[in-house]
């Protein structure tokens, strides 16, 4: 089932869903999914596709809510066409689509015919925990793999070609002379959380110029570090995901909360934009150096 409200319905409909979240001084993209898992599964299609941008978020805040343990979501005829049933009384969940069309105009405007234009619109998914009738494929077991080892994330990220020096006591990347700061890994509580902060950085450092470019001053003004720091904490979360780490990082970014619900409240899609951006950046990261633990590719 899709609808057909404009851009500017289903963007206000996501920041709302968000600053609900925010609100509660939580961020949907950090929470403890299932302490069964190494880290928070990535969401899948009907056909295993992975789910990208603000749809990983929308899904995950979604399955921590309702306790769900699937990754898969269906939507109402995916799983008919399975010959399931989603269960009476069960609520889907928004999930966007981008997509592009050709232009259809009268025969008096041919010359601009033909000229494409991009669209967004919804439809509501339901997870496999909500469906009746669905194979065991649909219910993998949860993954058990151990904690990532420091010399596969190392490896990792030498692929990057991205300078890191050593610091005491902060972690971050410096758009100046193009250099991310960490700390030693010995000032870390575990490998999880310095391999978490140095994706963090990765992210940031995907803005530069010569590597994806972003530049959020235009747009955002004087709230463009905490939307930069928002597309990070998203990115991070995602590449995490990948690499099947536990959501979880060094710092505590409860600061920016206010800054984020500021600039959602004033801009209906700015968090469409943030999530998109994070998708371009964890894109960048994985093509020049794929996942250490989980190569998994969104389609």
């Amino acid at each position: 089932m899709t609808t057909t409200k404009t851009r500017c319905d289903i963007a206000a409909h996501i920041s709302e869903k968000i600053l609900s979240v925010l609100a509660q001084g939580a961020m949907p993209w950090r929470k403890p999914w299932d302490g069964a898992r190494a880290g928070p599964a990535l969401p899948r299609r009907v056909t295993g596709e992975l789910y990208r941008g603000v749809n990983i978020i929308l899904l995950w805040s979604r399955a921590q809510a309702s306790g769900f343990q699937s990754p898969f979501w269906l939507s109402f005829n995916q799983a008919a066409k399975l010959g399931a049933q989603v269960r009476r009384g069960e609520r889907g969940e928004t999930v966007v689509f981008y997509g592009a069309a050709k232009r259809a105009l009268p025969r008096r405007e041919a010359e601009n015919a033909g000229q494409s234009f991009r669209f967004l619109k919804t439809y509501l998914v339901f997870n496999a925990d909500q469906i009746e009738g669905l194979s065991r494929s649909f219910h993998p077991p949860a993954s058990l793999a151990p904690p990532m080892a420091s010399a596969a994330h190392e490896a990792w990220f030498a692929k990057l070609e991205i300078a890191r020096v050593l610091s005491r006591d902060i972690a971050c990347y410096m758009p100046s002379r193009d250099q991310i700061a960490m700390p030693a890994l010995a000032a870390f509580d575990s490998v999880a959380q310095y391999c978490a902060t140095l994706n963090h950085e990765c992210v940031h450092a995907t803005g530069a110029e010569h590597r994806v470019g972003r530049d959020l001053t235009r747009r955002f003004s004087r709230e463009a570090r905490a939307v930069e720091e928002l597309i990070a904490e998203i990115g991070a979360a995602i590449l995490g995901a990948h690499m099947r780490l536990p959501p979880h990082h060094i710092f505590d970014h409860s600061a920016y909360i206010g800054s984020w619900m500021n600039v959602l409240a004033h801009d209906k899609r700015a968090f469409l934009f943030a999530a998109g951006q994070a998708q371009v950046a964890v894109d960048w990261l994985l093509t020049k150096s794929p996942a250490p633990e989980a190569c998994d590719v969104a389609a």
